[in-house]
């Protein structure tokens, strides 16, 4: 195994002082890394479907000429050569608005998420290092908004706010939020005690520059897999929410909206149900598989 080289970190509040902190991976660590990347196929598999749902959704008026709010006379018409997916009620084409669907369903999960990854990443750094009253208060927190179900919590909540794509992701990303502040905790509370730590707080370092620079690369793989997995469950709160009539509103098409508007005429036009599920399903799976996959990848022990 190749000998690790230490990073030499500049202390600014004391000229001439430099810190030896000792990297995470030696060449040959991220050598492994990167030969169990290339033969993780439930990530390279994951991740492909991920990146063909999000170009299917970011292509969408290049793929169809069909508008999704087009309305047509061809209503409730099967799969055909015209309509490959059929059309709904007011005749307008499934296909495409499906697709449509894709960009408010994979926008609301990935920026929930990514307001849950910062919000939760902050307040389980400053929990985990402060520890004592500090770390006690804010976890109390996380709890009384856990003791919540979050389904209900999340209807209670866009009710109260108005059902539109901001308020969803704002309140999406408080329910995820707790999630993301316990695995920063926990993280923090392994590393915090390290040598290199103790020696950084010893030379006076800041406490956000000891955080930023020492910290958080330290704790950052579970973070990612939480991430990935989050997404999983963003997608099908924000499918349940619009079922229900409480996500982007009616006529943008949403899955789950989709869903809904089907179960009056399901007996009539199955396929109205059936793309749009489907479609959760297949987003679902890529994102979950692309989540075990990081896990197995970022793990020391694999």
């Amino acid at each position: 195994m190749a000998d690790a080289h230490p990073t030499v970190i500049d202390v600014p509040d004391q000229p001439g002082v430099q810190l030896n902190r000792p990297t995470i991976a030696d060449e040959s660590d991220l050598a492994s890394w990167r030969f169990r990347l290339r033969l993780n196929l439930p990530l390279l598999i994951g991740a492909a479907i991920v990146l063909l749902s999000i170009g299917l959704a970011l292509t969408a008026p290049w793929l169809t000429s069909h508008d999704p709010l087009e309305i047509a006379d061809a209503s409730l018409s099967p799969p055909s050569s015209q309509y490959l997916l059929g059309t709904d009620q007011l005749g307008r084409d499934v296909l495409t608005r499906i697709l449509y669907a894709a960009r408010i369903s994979l926008a609301a999960a990935c920026l929930s998420a990514a307001l849950a990854f910062v919000s939760g990443t902050m307040i389980g750094l400053l929990a985990g290092y402060s520890s004592g009253p500090l770390d006690a208060c804010l976890m109390r927190v996380l709890d009384i908004l856990q003791a919540f179900p979050a389904l209900l919590l999340a209807i209670a909540l866009v009710a109260a706010l108005g059902p539109n794509l901001p308020n969803l992701v704002f309140t999406m990303g408080l329910l995820f939020m707790p999630r993301f502040a316990r695995v920063a905790r926990a993280s923090t509370l392994s590393v915090r005690e390290r040598d290199y730590i103790t020696a950084s707080i010893g030379l006076g370092v800041s406490r956000a520059r000891t955080l930023w620079r020492h910290v958080l690369p330290n704790i950052a793989a579970p973070l990612i897999v939480e991430a990935s997995l989050t997404v999983t469950i963003a997608i099908l709160t924000e499918a349940s929410l619009s079922f229900l009539g409480l996500g982007v509103q009616p006529p943008d098409p949403t899955w789950g909206g989709m869903i809904a508007e089907s179960t009056s005429v399901m007996a009539l036009a199955p396929w109205l149900a059936l793309s749009p599920g489907l479609a959760i399903v297949f987003v679902v799976v890529g994102f979950t598989l692309m989540g075990d996959g990081l896990r197995d990848a970022l793990d020391p022990r694999g």
